[in-house]
């Protein structure tokens, strides 16, 4: 008997578990990067605790007393983040795959950073042209916090297409 074969657009990729595995990586630097995001909380209060003979309570980030041992601070997400991105860069070289554009833009290419806009970079649009008059010129600029490294992304023209795809101009 033949192997019953699939429906049309739902073939095999090379390096799935690669795929797969990069995704999860992304994923989870995603998600301790939000985790590391300041909330508005209030500043850290002493508290006296009138009833209390042991003395005062040290209040943590989030308002309520602790007793010295403290939660694990949002900053110390930031190395887990980056060695996940890391690993991420690892796995897609390692596996000569290609990372879409749109992820590549989020990514720090010095220091591993997850970029999220207002916390760990900013955005700026420049156009250096004359007084800014030429439209075409805009170029979205994002800056790195962690170390000040800039990426500059054209905001009007259009993205070449890779070599194979290009089409040799006729004369």
């Amino acid at each position: 008997m033949a192997k019953v074969k699939a429906a049309k657009g739902t073939g095999n990729f090379p390096n799935k578990i690669l795929h797969s595995r990069a995704s999860y990586l992304y994923q989870a630097a995603s998600y301790l990067a939000a985790a590391q995001q300041p909330h508005s909380r209030p500043e850290p209060q002493i508290e006296k605790d009138v009833g209390n003979a042991a003395g005062p309570k040290q209040a943590d980030a989030t308002g309520v007393p602790s007793d010295g041992l403290t939660a694990i601070s949002e900053a110390a997400y930031r190395p887990a983040s980056r060695r996940l991105v890391a690993d991420l860069r690892a796995v897609t070289l390692k596996g000569q795959m290609r990372i879409s554009p749109a992820m590549k833009h989020t990514l720090c290419k010095k220091c591993d950073t997850l970029l999220v806009d207002g916390s760990t970079c900013t955005n700026q649009v420049e156009n250096k042209s004359k007084g800014g008059k030429k439209p075409w010129a805009d170029v979205l600029v994002r800056r790195c916090h962690t170390c000040g490294s800039e990426k500059r992304f054209p905001m009007a023209a259009e993205r070449q297409k890779r070599r194979p795809y290009r089409q040799l101009p006729e004369y």
